[in-house]
């Protein structure tokens, strides 16, 4: 068990302030950026890695949408396509979700 930089799991404040909040449950990356059983601090305030899981694009949900802040599915395709210059949706592309709670 590693306590991270919240900085390098979550890339943005108000990302960060999501989680705090509880409006973010969980983050899809492009790489692995922790193991279940992590933890890290945001504003003094714990969080747990839960679950670290290999999935693709075309598996994400309106629910896996919504636990990372958006609506729903296209809103989130459209917030990807916004945040990451000459980003095409690829349903095969590999992401990996991380879930985390407060302790």
């Amino acid at each position: 068990m590693t306590e991270l930089d919240a900085d390098d799991l979550l890339p943005s404040d108000r990302m960060r302030n999501q989680v705090l909040e509880g409006e973010v449950t969980q983050i899809h990356r492009g790489h692995q950026y922790a193991e279940e059983g992590d933890t890290f601090v945001i504003d003094g305030t714990t969080f747990e890695v839960t679950d670290v899981t290999e999935r693709t694009l075309g598996d994400l949900t309106d629910e896996d949408a919504q636990a990372e802040g958006m609506d729903d599915l296209e809103g989130y395709r459209r917030m990807l396509e916004h945040a990451h210059e000459n980003f095409e949706w690829d349903d095969d592309s590999e992401v990996v979700r991380h879930r985390f709670e407060r302790q």
